[in-house]
Parts: C-alpha cells; structure tokens; sequence
C-alpha cells in the first residue's frame, strides 16, 4: 500500500519533471519563433528561382544540359533531414517512412542522413549511408547547406549518381507539418507559358547560364528544405512539450487528491483512536466510582 511519504516523493519528483518540460517547452518556443522568421525569409528567394530554373529548362539547348538530361539511373541519392534530438513528437517516425517509402523501387540508393536520429535508425538497418551530417545551428544552417550543395553537384556530375532527392518536413503551421521526397537533380521541368520571354537571349550562351544558375538553385532549395525542416521540428518538439506539460499537471493533481484522501483518513482514523480511548478512560473511571 502506497504510504503519505511515498505519495509525497512522487509529487515532488513529478514537479520537478514539470519545471523541466516548462524550460524545453520555452526553448523550443524560441527557436521557433526564429526558425519560422528564417523560413519566411527564405521562401519567396526559392520560389524566384524556381519558377526561373523551371523556365530556363524549357528553353532551346537546355534539354541536353546534365543538370536537365535524364539519364539511366543506376544510384540515387537520398538526402534525408531528420533531427538529433527526441522529445518531437511523431517528427523522426513520419519522414522515415516517407523516405523508406519513396526508397523501396529497386534501385541502389546511397544517403545522405542529417540528424543523429536518422543515422541512428539507418545504421542499425545496415542502409547505405554515404555521410552523415549533425548539429547543423541555426546559425550555420545557410553557409552548412551551400557547402552541402557543392558535395551534392559534384557527386552527381561525377556520375556516382544519376538522381538526388531530398526528404524533409514541410511547415504548414504549428499544428501541421507534412513528410515530402522531392526531386532535386536532374532539375524537374514545370509548364511554363513562355509567350512574353520567346526572344530572350543568354551571354554567353545557355549552358554556361545554367553552369550558374543551377548550384544557386541547389544551394537555395537545400537551405530552404533544411529551414522548413527545423521549423517543423521546433513545433513537433513545443507541441510535445505542452503536451507533457498538461500531463504532468493532471498528474501532480491526481496525486494530491490521493494524498489528501490519506491525510483524511490518517487524520479520522487518529481522531477515531482518541475518542475510543477517552470513552475507554471515561468508562474505566465510571466503573471505579
């Protein structure tokens, strides 16, 4: 039977817990106050260049570019962003599976894993993995993911591979954020109405624009794909913070009533005792007289 001290004890131990989920729950608040700031800043520049990368691909000449050139694929290139630390919530879980979902057509994929937590989970599965990338700061993430887009052309204009794709989080809000794998290379070609651009003309001529304009592109998309990520992240993490939090409360309450249920009886059985042996001394002195 659970004693008064033990029920005590627990309170206390729960109560500290509680201070510690409202300190992680504040510090990922920040963080994504600042993530969701970047990822603002972020998007419009990656949209711009997009729309301009999709147009530049449907020009005369561009077709048989290598950034643009399909070719028979033999190795695929997986970037995988997942995170380092736990406490997120269904984060890991949901863009593993997406990325092990869009993985399993036959081919041999090679990875490239961000987070301790991806690498954790491929390498107990004896996957591929080719580099592994983790503590990527805030503060980093711009110049990490220019660094990364270097590694990634080059690898693939080497021929080592024959596509890139990239698994990451996309943040709709902090209540909603959706596991994608989007093609990066060879560049997707979209449907672009060229009536008002048919006489524009590249110095000094279109392969050398696209030489340019595509590790650019691949910079932007990856430091946007990695922003949309920790922005995903930091809300998985506060929402499952809060969560905790709320939990440990009901806890501490559900406690304290059963402490107080004790404290009750301890006290009536106390009071019970008293009044049996006044009515014991009351009698014993009747019974004398």
């Amino acid at each position: 039977m659970t004693s008064m001290r033990d029920i005590k004890q627990r309170i206390a131990n729960v109560s500290s817990t509680e201070q510690i989920i409202k300190a992680m729950d504040m510090i990922a608040s920040t963080k994504l106050h600042k993530a969701r700031a970047q990822l603002e800043g972020v998007r419009p520049i990656y949209r711009k260049l997009k729309c301009i990368v999709e147009e530049l691909g449907s020009r005369e000449g561009a077709e048989t570019h290598v950034f643009y050139q399909e070719r028979q694929v033999r190795n695929s290139l997986y970037i995988i962003l997942t995170s380092d630390r736990g406490f997120s919530g269904g984060y890991n879980v949901n863009i593993i599976a997406k990325a092990l979902e869009h993985m399993d057509q036959g081919k041999n994929e090679k990875i490239l894993v961000v987070g301790s937590k991806g690498y954790e989970y491929f390498k107990k599965r004896e996957k591929n993995i080719i580099r592994k990338i983790t503590d990527v700061a805030d503060a980093q993430m711009y110049y990490g993911t220019e660094s990364v887009a270097k590694w990634v052309a080059t690898l693939y204009l080497s021929g080592e591979v024959e596509e890139v794709f990239i698994a990451y989080t996309h943040f709709e809000n902090v209540l909603s954020y959706v596991p994608y794998v989007e093609k990066l290379l060879p560049v997707p070609i979209g449907a672009i109405d060229m009536a008002d651009n048919s006489d524009r003309k590249y110095e000094p001529d279109i392969h050398t624009f696209i030489d340019n304009m595509i590790p650019l592109y691949l910079h932007m998309n990856l430091f946007r794909a990695f922003s949309e990520s920790h922005t995903s992240e930091q809300a998985a993490r506060m929402v499952s913070m809060d969560a905790a939090g709320k939990n440990a409360e009901e806890m501490i309450e559900e406690l304290t009533r059963m402490y107080n249920r004790k404290r009750q009886t301890a006290i009536t059985q106390e009071l019970s005792e008293i009044v049996g042996s006044a009515n014991i001394l009351h009698k014993g002195g009747i019974d004398e007289s």
